[in-house]
């Protein structure tokens, strides 16, 4: 009984906390559906057919074509080198992808959100240039996925806030 107690303590302060389930409702809920219901432009470049993907993976889209909002996205890829190493070569690399995003209410044509998104990550460069254009590319895959992640976040915070 002892142990049962400080267990319904807690149980009981977070029933009266406020937080609800982002996607209360599954499948049928309003985030759920909301999310289905963006359509998302196409993008310049390989980035951009990665963020694309994964966007549309994420938003669940069964592509028949009930769409409410477009997702209009821009990006910015940038590929620098840092840390010059004792021969004049570059030692690290550093890849930034950022995207300004905008989700458009179709029947209105107003802007629902207006935000930016962005990511990074650190790149050895190593003797082998394959090896360093492959994990370029294995960088930009993973900051693709983050970019993703992070406006379908917003979105379906915005998305909450509607329903």
């Amino acid at each position: 009984m002892k142990r049962l107690l400080p267990l319904a303590l807690i149980a009981s302060s977070l029933a009266g906390c406020g937080l609800q389930p982002m996607y209360a409702g599954g499948g049928n809920g309003a985030v759920a559906q909301g999310l289905a219901a963006v359509e998302v432009s196409p993008i310049e470049g390989r980035a951009g057919w990665l963020v694309r993907n994964a966007l549309r993976d994420r938003l669940g889209q069964g592509g028949d074509g009930t769409a409410q909002y477009r997702l209009d996205i821009l990006l910015d890829d940038q590929l620098e080198g840092l840390g010059l190493l004792t021969d004049e070569t570059i030692g690290r690399e550093r890849r930034t992808l950022r995207a300004r995003y905008q989700l458009v209410d179709l029947a209105s044509g107003d802007i629902v959100v207006d935000a930016t998104a962005g990511s990074d990550a650190g790149i050895d460069v190593v003797s082998s240039e394959y090896a360093t254009i492959a994990a370029e590319q294995t960088a930009l895959e993973n900051l693709a996925r983050d970019v993703a992640d992070r406006i379908i976040t917003r979105l379906t915070l915005e998305l909450r806030e509607q329903s």
